[in-house]
């Protein structure tokens, strides 16, 4: 039996993906320019693995030979929940469930039964680990538009959306609506981000940016413009799409593994700072929160104590 496009889609809802779009397979032009400038600011800062295999991230038929079609899914995690303390902020996208588990998990039962219609079907599942470029080809697929603060926003929710694709070696039904970008004259991102990261509309400058810093950064201290700029965030930052008038929009999800873990939407930062190698296993296994490592989480803390 052909595999149909709107199967796949009927599917992907029926697993719980908000919204699904399918473009062929090829190479991201447009993208590749802006990356590549990106990239010579050095706005990646220490994240080295972002210069790596520039050829597969930028076109996904070296990432993936065969590919044909990429179908692209967003999963909605906002839950209506705000932080439970001023001190210790986790980010909304790690209050849950690790997504790349869970969004992974999906779509391997999404390729399985496209695998029922097909079952010389090849697939490659990326969830934000791989070198793709999850945001571009997210708009590709009309799924919506990068906002000023460089993140996905769809039109009917907002942008607390994880991107998950499955690249497939067959051909298959494509979309090719495109969403324009709505953000107008709208600077509120960049006018709220505390160390003024968002260097320009819809450039970030890492070596600024909270996030970056909490969970990426890797060095004993955090750079002062983050570090007298931290404003209680222990692990990420959400403080640009807190503001983003389109997240009025917000829905919450239906998918339970993304509520706050134990009920905690911020960590204290004492328990954080005398916490034993076993705790933190046991304390952020399947969790996002690991991407820290207990070393980045106890620098972190210590700087809200001080």
């Amino acid at each position: 039996m052909p595999i149909s496009s709107e199967s796949i889609k009927t599917n992907a809802a029926d697993l719980g993906f908000h919204s699904i779009g399918i473009v062929p397979a090829g190479a991201l032009d447009v993208e590749s320019s802006r990356l590549r400038e990106w990239l010579d600011r050095g706005f990646h800062a220490s994240m080295s693995w972002m210069e790596n295999h520039l050829d597969k991230r930028l076109d996904v038929r070296k990432l993936m030979p065969g590919a044909r079609s990429i179908i692209v899914t967003a999963s909605n995690y906002y839950t209506p929940y705000a932080h439970d303390g001023s001190q210790g902020k986790v980010s909304r996208y790690a209050w849950g469930d690790d997504y790349h588990d869970v969004v992974r998990g999906k779509l391997s039962k999404l390729l399985d039964l496209i695998r029922s219609d097909e079952p010389n079907v090849i697939g490659k599942i990326c969830v934000d680990t791989v070198p793709f470029m999850d945001k571009a080809w997210a708009v590709r697929a009309g799924l919506g538009w990068i906002g000023k603060h460089s993140n996905l926003i769809t039109k009917d929710i907002g942008s607390w959306v994880f991107i998950g694709s499955l690249i497939v070696d067959v051909e298959l039904q494509y979309d090719h609506g495109i969403v324009e970008d709505h953000c107008g004259t709208c600077t509120a991102c960049l006018d709220a981000c505390p160390t003024n990261a968002i260097v320009e509309p819809y450039v970030v400058d890492s070596g600024r940016c909270i996030s970056y810093g909490t969970i990426e950064h890797r060095g004993d201290t955090l750079p002062d413009k983050i570090a007298s700029n931290l404003d209680g965030w222990i692990y990420g930052c959400d403080v640009c799409q807190d503001v983003c008038p389109w997240n009025r929009f917000e829905t919450p999800t239906e998918e339970s593994s993304f509520e706050p873990r134990n009920g905690e939407t911020t960590l204290d930062a004492d328990t954080v700072i005398n916490m034993t190698h076993e705790d933190y296993v046991e304390r952020f296994r399947a969790s996002a929160i690991k991407r820290a490592k207990l070393s980045g989480l106890q620098r972190n803390a210590k700087y809200l104590v001080e």
